[in-house]
């Protein structure tokens, strides 16, 4: 399991934290399994005197499917492998903002009617 995971941290920019809406990757050794889900509530266990927490998942899967697991805040960070059922389990959050890039501006010139260069983008205001 710290072979995969190793290898994975290298290929998946992951974040530090969980929140309500991150997508986080799944990492399950016995089955094998490599699987999205969604992350659509958290909210504190307060049955326990230390800090466990609901972690409502949508398995991004046809059909999706959706469960509640209880973690420790390093669980459900990535900090922690936990087992369930005796296999090891690995949760955390994956970074999506890297990949999401802004276009440069296009930047063109134009001559006003006193024939001076004006700078314009290729955006158009409207009113």
């Amino acid at each position: 399991m710290e072979k995969l995971l190793a290898e994975l941290k290298q290929i998946i920019p992951f974040k530090d934290s969980t929140d309500i809406g991150d997508l986080v990757l799944i990492v399950s050794k016995e089955p094998q399994i490599l699987v999205y889900a969604l992350v659509t509530d958290i909210a504190r266990d307060t049955t326990r005197k230390d800090e466990w927490w609901h972690l409502s998942l949508t398995f991004l899967t046809v059909p999706p499917q959706q469960i509640t697991w209880t973690l420790r805040t390093a669980q459900m960070t990535g900090m922690d492998v936990f087992t369930m059922g005796g296999e090891e389990r690995f949760v955390k959050a994956v970074n999506l903002a890297p990949s999401i890039s802004r276009p440069p501006e296009k930047k063109t010139e134009k001559k006003d009617g006193k024939g001076n260069k004006t700078k314009t983008t290729f955006l158009k205001r409207v009113k």
